[in-house]
């Protein structure tokens, strides 16, 4: 597995579990049989070191996994674009040539906060783990359904691929800026 470049906007496993529990969906890679990627968004609900998914039983996902179960899925937490600097500012920085280059590039960029894990897909047989990762999923995007779920279950969990991704490697990673625009790297927090 390679290694993060940018060492100093890496975070702890606890962030990026926080990312992946609060992302609105992931995308997952897997590999086609020719060996191209494949990537799909996806709606999951992550428990402990397990993160669940569910599927049709049948498509290019499905196939990918029969053949290869390692994974990898991209989580995205909150992003944004920093806010503009004041014109007086700007006007500043443009007297000296030979600063303003490195000063405005520092301009263009995007504050983020990521999650990536790389894991080993199952196909989840047992009814019970079927209908937890379900639960979870269910309990994530639609709670106010959920006095109705073992309805749903009943009518379609037959029907119903439930996945379990084992989590084995994880990374979290950020780039955001204090109040007085320093990025704040490495275990620094507001």
């Amino acid at each position: 597995m390679r290694e993060m470049r940018r060492k100093d906007r890496a975070m702890d496993k606890s962030f990026a579990l926080s990312i992946i529990d609060k992302a609105e969906f992931g995308t997952l890679a897997t590999t086609n049989e020719d060996g191209s990627p494949y990537c799909i968004p996806i709606s999951f609900a992550r428990q402990d070191d397990k993160i669940y998914l569910h599927s049709a039983c049948q498509g290019a996902k499905v196939e990918n996994i029969e053949r290869n179960p390692k994974v990898c899925i991209s989580f995205v937490g909150e992003v944004q674009v920093p806010p503009p600097s004041p014109k007086e500012e700007l006007d500043k920085a443009m007297e000296n040539p030979q600063t303003f280059g490195k000063y405005i590039s520092n301009k263009f960029t995007t504050e983020f906060e990521s999650a990536l894990v790389f894991g080993t897909a199952h196909f989840v047989e047992d009814r019970e783990e079927k209908i937890l990762g379900l639960r979870l999923i269910s309990e994530k995007y639609t709670p106010f359904y959920m006095p109705y779920f073992m309805d749903a279950v009943e009518a379609s969990l037959r029907v119903t691929c439930v996945l379990r991704i084992d989590i084995e490697n994880i990374s979290g990673k950020r780039k955001k800026y204090d109040k007085d625009g320093i990025e704040m790297k490495w275990g620094r927090m507001e």
